[in-house]
């Protein structure tokens, strides 16, 4: 019996050199604490670098993981705007049981903690915790449709061209693509006719010519031009394209 008294108080000692001679599970909320902290840090790398114009309401809608929850939002990223969106990180951690030597456990706990991103055009997001507002259910954020090029554009601006003249040119694109944020460019060059349509905001766009005999191709180009600051969607694409 003194032999296996011996033993016990042997390991007993070699599991307190390994846990540092700490006691007891290790604490719940604590673990929950530190795991919305680190639910929040990759929400903020995910919103990332921000590249196109959106309403908060559309980011939040569209871009929060579904383990956590938008309890506030205002703004829009565009010219000098900022979208803010208000998070909520819920986490139950449920209690674990030692399972080898030098494994503590825990004890079951939780944590709540809200966070506050800050979004702006060409900036990386921004992140800071702020307190959790009284709300037990908050709104649903809902997102509005962004605009796009028609599924058919291709077909349109095709079916477009091959009724235009240089006379008709430009009406003719228009009136195929009459929605409000739809950009139409158009010129006659040498007898060709040089079609562009797109939504700049989404660097979206096409662009056909219909050459003199009377046939109509897409035009290539480096998507890179539809940046801001480069070409854009324009027939810049087709009549002087980079070099």
């Amino acid at each position: 019996m003194g032999t296996g008294l011996r033993l016990t108080c042997a390991t007993l000692t070699a599991v307190v050199a390994l846990t540092g001679c700490a006691t007891g599970p290790v604490d719940g909320d604590s673990l929950a604490r530190d795991s919305a902290e680190q639910q929040a840090a990759r929400l903020n790398d995910k919103l990332g670098h921000r590249d196109r114009v959106r309403d908060a309401e559309y980011i939040a809608a569209t871009e929060i993981a579904p383990s956590a929850t938008p309890v506030g939002w205002s703004g829009r990223t565009t010219g000098d705007e900022k979208a803010t969106v208000d998070v909520r990180f819920e986490v139950t951690v449920p209690e674990r049981d030692v399972v080898s030597i030098g494994d503590r456990g825990n004890s079951a706990g939780s944590a709540t903690r809200c966070y506050r991103y800050v979004l702006q055009l060409y900036r990386y997001t921004e992140y800071h915790e702020i307190g959790c507002p009284a709300i037990a259910t908050p709104p649903v954020p809902s997102a509005s449709p962004v605009l796009t090029l028609p599924a058919d554009a291709k077909d349109r601006l095709d079916a477009a061209l091959r009724t235009a003249t240089p006379d008709t040119l430009a009406s003719v694109v228009r009136a195929a693509f009459p929605q409000d944020g739809i950009k139409v460019d158009t010129v006659t060059r040498e007898g060709t006719l040089v079609a562009a349509v797109g939504v700049p905001a989404e660097r979206d766009c096409i662009v056909m010519i219909k050459t003199a005999d009377g046939a109509i191709q897409q035009v290539g180009y480096k998507r890179v031009q539809l940046e801001p600051g480069e070409l854009g969607c324009s027939v810049g694409l087709f009549t002087n394209p980079p070099r």
